[in-house]
């Protein structure tokens, strides 16, 4: 029996805890043997999100086949926040030293580090929170726009969602793909994500502003991202002429809705490339007509 143990502070987001708790809960359903529990320095631990939670305050003696996972909390900063004690702090460091495996999401990494457990290691975090980290502990290796990273038992990951995409990993290390696979099924999880891809897709990049007509061609391309669109098919579905959809589609993501499109394809296709695809194939399967294009368009 593994035991994996979540470390709260006051204010943890709740997905950062109910991802990962829900992957291991789900492994424990298929019999691999996941026992989880929760300890925090007060019985109650009230959530970003209002929910309050209960804890155990007394920290249970592991072995080296166990797990602790710090979730993150709400911080817009990582400085006095997520405050925990000297023998909290120890008790990670020595799970660590004994040989045993500690995690983080978001800003969880914070705790990792002032136990000591970043210095000389790979680590990240949160996209907003990644350049405080650098400074609070310059002799770790802050990886920037990655889900997430392992380094020697210190496994860090970005934000919020990152924490099922590493603990999927952790199950596929520990008891192959399948049994990742059946987890991510059951969760009705898309697609299990490797550690080095980007924290931010082309979707939320290009979707920050605020003009309806641009957003509903948006959902056009995404829907139909294999199809050639033309500009005339465009225009007559967004019920605007060429020359406006040009101009407010660049004006609104700083692209054509080809480019757009050309975007959401490479994206596609490498994540499929990370899973094993061939080049040749991932490109048929975006919608390109053979591999040379989506081998120049990664190229830029």
């Amino acid at each position: 029996m593994t035991r994996v143990v979540f470390l709260l502070v006051p204010g943890v987001h709740l997905l950062d805890l109910s991802g990962p708790a829900q992957v291991f809960s789900s492994a424990a359903d298929l019999g691999l043997g996941y026992h989880l529990s929760y300890v925090a320095e007060t019985t109650e631990i009230p959530s970003a999100q209002g929910l309050t939670l209960h804890a155990d305050t007394t920290l249970p003696t592991l072995s080296t086949e166990d797990l602790i996972l710090t979730p993150g909390w709400r911080s817009p900063r990582l400085a006095n926040t997520g405050k925990l004690s000297g023998a909290t702090l120890a008790w990670l460091r020595d799970h660590h030293a004994a040989g045993g495996v500690v995690a983080s999401v978001c800003a969880g990494a914070d705790v990792l580090g002032r136990a000591g457990l970043l210095d000389g290691r790979r680590c990240t975090t949160h996209h907003d929170l990644q350049d405080e980290l650098e400074r609070r502990y310059p002799r770790a290796t802050v990886v920037r726009d990655v889900l997430y990273v392992m380094d020697n038992r210190v496994i860090t990951s970005a934000g919020i969602a990152s924490g099922i995409d590493l603990t999927l990993h952790l199950i596929t290390t520990r008891h192959g793909p399948a049994a990742a696979a059946s987890i991510a099924r059951t969760m009705v999880v898309y697609a299990r994500r490797n550690g080095d891809e980007l924290q931010s897709s082309v979707l939320l990049k290009h979707r920050s502003h605020v003009n309806e007509t641009v957003h509903r061609i948006q959902d056009i391309i995404e829907t139909r991202m294999t199809d050639r669109l033309s500009l005339a098919e465009l225009a007559r579905l967004s019920g605007c002429s060429e020359r406006t959809v040009t101009r407010l589609f660049s004006r609104a993501t700083g692209m054509t809705p080809l480019r757009y499109q050309q975007a959401l394809r490479v994206e596609r296709a490498e994540h499929l490339i990370g899973h094993g695809a061939t080049v040749e194939s991932a490109a048929r399967m975006v919608g390109f007509e053979d591999a040379r294009m989506l081998r120049r368009l990664r190229s830029r």
